[in-house]
């Protein structure tokens, strides 16, 4: 008996343990916004929005005078939105409006992250776009970097809008644990941000961004995330680090991207 109770106490510790550990393991939140958008030369608002569980967000929007579009952008698991300026910059530079929002526990944001409360806080990005500031639907785009785009496809599955655009997205969290704990079955992770199934389902426009160097989230991950796609899709395979092969690619990413915003997402391989 002693055995036992002994065996199921060390597989409540060890359960506990291992939702700590994927809790550290997945999210990298940072409190102190350093940077806004003023220190690279845009105008922006400040702004604040509630999500369906009563969380508060803080975000900026970034308008642009010549913009058709408008792009919603769900960053990546560490930092917060003022660790993004460089990209936001090549956004604007792309002729888009620009709503950037920090997930809960990110920034000035409340709560503490977690994929369901992720998932709400892009839906509440998009309510306040659509019903706040009168944007519709078909004008909104939507981009994803890392854990973000995982966010993104999940609000592009359920709701229509002109675009998604991912870079260096993975798969899902069990394809990441077994590269990362390989030791561990998979399926005693609570999160899975299981984007391959929820990608068929998304029938708008798809570019999927990744970097044959990405160290992080290897590159047949992001052939996997495109195969699992249906058409209208393209991919853009650029070079460079995880986090800064937007920059190492500079001129091929947002090139890419201007080409397929302009042939509103025509097939294949750029």
């Amino acid at each position: 008996m002693k055995i036992v109770l002994w065996m199921i106490l060390f597989i409540v510790l060890f359960l506990v343990s291992l939702r700590y550990i994927e809790k550290r393991s997945i999210y990298f939140p940072m409190k102190q916004i350093t940077y806004y958008p003023g220190a690279v030369g845009l105008s922006y608002e400040e702004i604040y929005f509630d999500t369906f569980d009563n969380k508060r967000l803080n975000g900026w929007f970034i308008p642009n005078d010549k913009a058709e579009c408008t792009l919603i952008f769900c960053h990546g698991n560490a930092g917060n939105i003022g660790h993004r300026l460089e990209k936001i910059l090549m956004f604007h530079g792309l002729g888009l409006n620009v709503l950037i929002f920090d997930y809960r526990g990110y920034g000035k944001s409340t709560g503490v992250p977690s994929e369901p409360g992720l998932y709400q806080d892009a839906a509440a990005a998009f309510k306040y776009l659509t019903e706040k500031r009168d944007i519709p639907r078909e004008k909104i785009v939507l981009y994803g970097e890392s854990i973000g785009g995982a966010v993104a496809i999940d609000l592009a599955r359920k709701e229509k809008v002109r675009a998604i655009i991912t870079e260096e997205t993975f798969t899902s969290v069990k394809d990441m644990a077994r590269m990362a704990y390989p030791f561990v079955p998979p399926c005693v992770f609570s999160s899975r941000f299981d984007s391959v199934p929820k990608i068929k389902d998304v029938n708008c426009p798809k570019l999927i961004i990744h970097s044959v160097d990405d160290e992080i989230v290897p590159f047949y991950l992001g052939e996997k995330l495109f195969n699992a796609a249906v058409p209208p899709k393209e991919f853009l395979k650029i070079s460079g680090s995880h986090n800064t092969a937007f920059i190492d690619s500079e001129k091929q990413f947002i090139e890419g991207i201007r080409s397929f915003l302009d042939n509103k997402g025509s097939g294949g391989h750029l």
